[in-house]
């Protein structure tokens, strides 16, 4: 008979490496924040005029690639998070589409996946 859910002591190991990943996305996060903040500024108020309009150009794009980042950042921080939740219910593993279990090695690669690579493959 196939495995429905995981058992509590995996789903504690799941927990546990997803608390840390959390952990890390919330540094990360932070990092990037206080970059966009310039909270941490190393930037070019002492240097010559030239160079300050030089790097104006490219300060911009890194803003918005920090932005996008950040972004991206909260959307995994968000996933990770809910992934805790469907441990506390015991609902963890469980692919969404098919019903069936995730394995092991997918959810210890992307531990805030809802779909079987089988399911989400046939999304396309």
């Amino acid at each position: 008979m196939e495995k429905e859910k995981y058992d509590n002591s995996e789903l504690q190991e799941f927990k546990e490496l997803i608390e840390g990943k959390l952990s890390e996305a919330r540094i990360d996060l932070d990092g990037l924040r206080g970059s966009l903040s310039h909270k941490d500024d190393h930037g070019t108020e002492d240097t010559s005029p030239s160079f300050k309009m030089m790097e104006d150009g490219s300060e911009t794009l890194s803003k918005e690639e920090m932005s996008n980042l950040a972004i991206r950042q909260e959307k995994f921080i968000i996933h990770l998070e809910n992934a805790l939740t469907r441990i506390s219910n015991k609902t963890y593993g469980v692919c969404r589409e098919t019903g069936k279990l995730i394995p092991k090695e997918r959810l210890k690669a992307v531990p805030h996946a809802t779909l079987s690579i089988e399911a989400k493959n046939a999304q396309g």
